[in-house]
């Protein structure tokens, strides 16, 4: 199970407000600033996002790499896919592909995928028999 990851953003305030936008329809509703200067030598500042008593998912300035990076975001219904990706858009997201089955993948796999501000692929999944206690 991963603990976290940095993405490297553009525009740190842009990337904040577009996750700010998304995120909270998946339930990611905590927010953290990280002050680089409090961790070890040359430790960048980062804006961080999680849920259930976890910070998992961290914004950092610099050079981004889109091609490196696919986020796939867990969403507990269809509802919730279809919703998460219209708000997406909305926040300025590209359309990679809409909601629907993944056919390729499963029968039971649903998701949707979009191209954030900087250009990484983000995926908004649920796949009903990954539902677990």
């Amino acid at each position: 199970m991963l603990d976290h990851i940095f993405l490297t953003v553009s525009d740190v305030e842009r990337s904040i407000a577009f996750y700010e936008a998304v995120l909270p329809l998946l339930g990611i509703t905590r927010r953290l600033d990280y002050d680089g200067k409090n961790g070890p030598d040359h430790h960048p500042d980062l804006k961080g996002f999680g849920a259930g008593g976890r910070m998992f998912f961290w914004l950092k300035q610099g050079a981004p790499a889109a091609g490196a990076v696919h986020v796939g975001f867990v969403a507990d219904s269809i509802s919730m896919v279809d919703a998460t990706y219209e708000a997406a858009l909305v926040a300025g997201a590209a359309s990679i592909h809409p909601p629907g089955p993944q056919l390729h993948y499963d029968p039971r796999y649903y998701a949707a995928q979009v191209r954030d501000p900087d250009g990484y692929s983000l995926e908004f999944v649920y796949k009903s028999w990954q539902r677990g206690p």
